[in-house]
C-alpha cells in the first residue's frame, strides 16, 4: 500500500509539472493546430484561386488587395511600399512591451502555368487528391475533409507550395493564437513580395528607401520545401542568382543547308563548342578562379554531414546515374557557385524543322551564387573566357554589318544580378530560438541546413538591415513548384501550421 501511495503521489506531481508546463507555453499546440485546421483549408484554398503570375501585373492587384484586407482585418497596420515596379505590401503589429522585432518575409506571386499539361480544368481552382493504389492522382470532394483526413492526400493548385501555402499557415497560427488570447512577447512585421518569381528586380532599391519601416532584429523566411526526408527544417542560407543570355551569330539570315552547309559558320555549333569548354567531364567549371574563395574546413564538413541525405535515393528520385564531382556529396554541391544552361535555341525542331544553317544560337544561363562568390568578378572571368575564344562581344544588341566583316566571331551578351546569396550562423539569436520553438512543436531537433540550393531575395534585407536572417521551410518536397501540378500535402500543412504557433508563442 505504501510503495502505491508512493506511485501514486509521483503520477500527480508528473500531471502537475506536465501542467504548469502548458501553462508556462500557454498553448497545446497539436490540439489548437487541429481545431483550426479546416478554417486554414478555406484561407489557402480563398488564396490560391486568385491567378498571380508575377508577369503579369493586372493578375498581381487582387492579390494585393486580397492580403490588404486580410491583414487589415485581423487589426494589422497595413501600407503599400512604392517600388520602380509593383509596391511590395507591409504590414505591423506593435505588442505593448516588447524588446524585439522579428520580421516575416512572404511572397504571394507564382509561376506561369501551361493549363494543358496540369491534370485539372483550371491550375487556379484548388483539387483535393489522393494516390490511388497504381499511383494515380484522383479527385476527391474538398467537402471529405470535414468527415476525413489522411495526411497523404493534396491540394493542388498554382502557389499551393511556393508561397502562398505558407502565408496561409501563418495567418491560420495567427487566428489560432488570438483566440486563444495570447500574443508573441515580440513585435511583428510582415512583407509581401509580388515579383519573386521574375527575380524581385525591384526590391534592393526598394528596401535601401524602406529601410527605417523594415528595421528589425531578424528576418524569418517562410518559403521553400523541408529536407527530403521531409522531417521539419530549418535552412541557414540561400543562394543568390545571377543570369546570362548569350548569343552567337551566324549569317544575316536563315540559309539553306544544301547551298551553304559547308561554307556558313552554323552559330549552333559554335555556341555548342563555346558552352563544352566551360565545364569538364566531372561537371566542374574550368573558367580559372571561378570557385576562388571557397575552401570547405572540417568542421564546415562536419555540419554538412548531420544533414540526413540519402545520396542513392537522391540519385534515384531525379533519375542519375552519378554525380558531377563539385564537391563530394549534395550539400557541398550547394556550397559553390552554379553555372547552369536553362535552355537552348537555335532554328526549328519537330514538324517545324527545315533544311537550313540557322542565322542565331541562344542560351540561357543562371548562375546560383554563394556568400563568397561576386557576380560581377563571375561574370567578368566568363567574359574573358569567351573572348579568350575568340569572340568579339556586343552588349544588348545584333551587330552591325561592319561588325560582320570585321569580326569572325560574334556573341551578344546580356546579364543581370538578382540577389546575392545569404547565410546564418547555427549559434545565432534566430537560431537558437527557431531552434527551442521547433523542439517544442515537434519534441524533437530540426535539420538544420547550412545553405539551401534555391534562390531568395533576402540578401538585400540582411546587407541593408543588417539583421540575421532564417529560413523556416514547411512545405513538402515534392511539390512540383514552378511546374504542372504543384501541390501541398495536406501533413505538411498541418504540421505548417503548427511550426507557425509555435514560433509565435515562443518567447525572444
Amino acid at each position: 500500500m505504501k510503495q502505491y501511495i508512493i506511485l501514486t503521489g509521483l503520477c500527480l506531481l508528473f500531471s502537475f509539472v506536465q501542467v504548469l508546463g502548458q501553462k508556462k507555453d500557454g498553448i497545446d499546440l497539436d490540439a489548437v493546430t487541429e481545431s483550426h485546421f479546416l478554417r486554414g483549408i478555406e484561407i489557402i484554398n480563398d488564396l490560391v484561386s486568385i491567378p498571380n503570375d508575377s508577369n503579369d501585373p493586372e493578375q498581381l492587384i487582387p492579390n494585393i488587395e486580397w492580403c490588404e484586407a486580410n491583414l487589415s482585418a485581423r487589426n494589422w497596420q497595413v501600407s503599400r511600399l512604392e517600388t520602380a515596379g509593383f509596391p511590395l505590401l507591409f504590414a505591423e503589429m506593435t505588442v505593448p512591451k516588447a524588446k524585439k522585432t522579428v520580421l516575416f518575409y512572404f511572397h504571394i506571386d507564382g509561376q506561369p502555368v501551361d493549363r494543358k499539361r496540369w491534370d485539372q480544368p483550371d491550375p487556379y481552382q484548388p483539387v483535393l487528391k489522393r494516390q490511388d493504389s497504381s499511383g494515380k492522382w484522383e479527385v476527391i470532394p474538398m467537402e471529405t475533409l470535414k468527415t476525413a483526413y489522411d495526411p497523404e492526400w493534396r491540394i493542388f493548385a498554382r502557389s499551393s507550395s511556393d508561397d502562398k501555402g505558407p502565408f496561409a499557415m501563418f495567418l491560420t497560427a495567427w487566428d489560432a493564437m488570438v483566440e486563444q488570447k495570447l500574443m508573441p512577447n515580440y513585435n511583428v512585421k510582415i512583407i509581401l513580395d509580388f515579383e519573386e518569381e521574375i527575380g524581385s528586380p525591384h526590391l534592393p532599391e526598394a528596401v535601401v528607401r524602406h529601410k527605417e519601416t523594415l528595421a528589425a532584429d531578424m528576418m524569418l523566411i517562410m518559403d521553400g520545401p523541408r529536407h527530403l526526408s521531409n522531417e521539419p527544417t530549418l535552412s541557414f542560407g540561400a543562394r543568390g542568382i545571377s543570369q546570362i543570355t548569350l548569343t552567337v551569330f551566324g549569317p544575316r539570315a536563315a540559309q539553306h543547308s544544301g547551298h551553304y552547309g559547308n561554307y556558313a559558320p552554323n552559330p549552333a555549333f559554335r555556341l555548342s563548342q563555346l558552352l563544352a569548354s566551360m565545364k569538364d567531364d566531372a561537371g566542374r567549371v574550368i573558367i580559372p578562379g571561378y570557385y576562388d574563395g571557397i575552401v570547405l574546413t572540417d568542421k564546415e564538413k562536419e555540419i554538412l554531414a548531420q544533414v540526413p541525405d540519402d545520396e542513392v535515393e537522391i540519385r534515384k528520385k531525379i533519375g542519375i546515374g552519378n554525380m558531377d564531382k563539385v564537391g563530394n556529396s549534395y550539400q557541398e554541391s550547394l556550397q559553390y557557385p552554379s553555372l547552369n544552361i536553362r535552355g537552348m535555341s537555335s532554328g526549328w525542331v519537330g514538324d517545324e524543322v527545315r533544311t537550313i544553317v540557322p542565322a542565331d544560337a541562344t542560351a540561357e544561363i543562371d548562375i546560383r551564387l554563394v556568400p563568397e562568390s561576386d557576380p560581377e568578378r563571375l561574370f567578368s572571368l566568363i567574359r574573358k573566357h569567351i573572348e579568350d575564344q575568340g569572340y568579339h562581344i556586343i552588349d544588348g544588341r545584333g551587330p552591325t554589318d561592319e561588325e560582320r566583316e570585321r569580326y569572325p566571331k560574334l556573341l551578344k551578351w546580356e546579364g543581370s544580378i538578382s540577389y546575392q546569396a545569404f547565410r546564418t550562423p547555427f549559434d545565432s539569436e534566430p537560431g537558437i530560438w527557431l531552434n527551442k520553438a521547433m523542439v517544442r512543436a515537434f519534441g524533437k531537433e530540426p535539420i538544420r541546413k547550412r545553405i539551401s540550393g534555391g534562390s531568395l531575395p533576402i540578401a538585400p534585407f540582411v546587407d541593408a538591415l543588417q539583421v540575421p536572417a532564417v529560413t523556416v521551410v514547411t512545405v513538402n518536397s515534392d511539390n512540383n513548384q514552378h511546374g504542372p501540378n504543384e501541390n501541398i500535402r495536406l501533413g505538411n500543412y498541418k504540421e505548417g501550421i503548427k511550426t507557425a504557433l509555435s514560433i509565435l508563442t515562443e518567447p525572444l
